[in-house]
């Protein structure tokens, strides 16, 4: 099962990634023909999703590895360290295009600008499309194998798409008679560029961190464990993020009066029940208390 999402996970992203360079390369060229600053950044950021996917791509690699020695738990983790680095890398690309559209609007260098053509705002179009599709897509596959650092990746695409949105707008307006609105434009993107990051980076710190999982899930796994027989109470439920997985401990309360060999087999039946129910759970550990 591991190995064949590891599959689906590097099979979309080589998608991407062919997407990502053909987009990039009609944008680059919509830009410098359209005379957009707008559309040159736009696809300055289309371009560096294709480093951020060849990042997934490492961290789904290694996280996909067996446990060893140095690593008994499994290296689940290097999908979140992943997604932490993409997050830097996508706050730094933003806060630099958003930098070079204050500079313009200050210094006034959008009163000299060219108005963009026609095909720099078909260009926008076009990619706001595309991403949209390839946000959907990635979406798709990684909440089907649960992979951090894939969404994380289908985010970075609706990032650009919604960027794209910003240049359609500062073109627009630029063509209206509004030049300066392609600078502000680059702080638009900025500003979406910056907030996903933001909100890729926390979540992988979540995972880095033990964090419990929502409480939705958890109440699921509490229905599991007390529809179990013989099982008359939880005394501790505890879970905790590693990676995309999750690790429960749990307390149960069972009859005191029953042999040792009964009490294990009920507790053998939580953890079968659990980690069957969810296919997320990596490990799970019960222990019993005698009522």
């Amino acid at each position: 099962m591991e190995k064949a999402n590891e599959k689906i996970a590097i099979r979309v992203s080589w998608h991407t990634v062919i997407g990502n360079v053909l987009l990039s390369a009609f944008k680059l060229a919509a830009g410098i023909i359209g005379q957009s600053a707008a559309m040159l950044s736009d696809a300055v950021h289309s371009l560096s999703d294709v480093l951020s996917t060849f990042i997934v791509m490492i961290g789904v690699k290694a996280a996909g590895k067996d446990a060893d020695k140095e690593h008994p738990y499994g290296h689940e983790r290097f999908e979140s360290v992943a997604a932490i680095i993409l997050a830097v890398f996508l706050c730094v690309t933003g806060i630099g295009i958003g930098y070079g559209g204050v500079q313009s609007i200050i210094a006034g260098r959008y009163e000299t600008l060219a108005v963009p053509g026609l095909l720099a705002l078909v260009a926008a179009i076009v990619s706001i499309a595309v991403k949209e599709a390839m946000y959907w897509y990635t979406r798709a596959a990684a909440k089907k194998i649960n992979s951090g650092a894939l969404m994380a990746d289908a985010w970075h695409h609706r990032s650009d798409a919604l960027s794209s949105v910003g240049s359609f707008v500062g073109i627009l307006g630029a063509r209206m008679g509004f030049p300066v609105l392609d600078a502000v434009a680059c702080i638009v993107i900025c500003v979406f560029i910056v907030k996903a990051a933001g909100t890729i980076f926390m979540d992988a710190i979540n995972k880095m961190t033990d964090k419990a999982c929502d409480e939705e899930t958890a109440e699921e796994i509490r229905g599991v464990i007390l529809a179990q027989d013989n099982v008359r109470g939880i005394d501790l439920l505890r879970t905790r993020l590693f990676g995309d997985k999750i690790y429960v401990d749990v307390e149960i309360r069972v009859d005191g009066s029953i042999p040792l060999a009964d009490g294990h087999g009920i507790a053998h039946a939580v953890h079968d029940a659990i980690e069957s129910r969810f296919g997320n759970v990596k490990h799970c550990m019960v222990h019993v208390n005698p009522q």
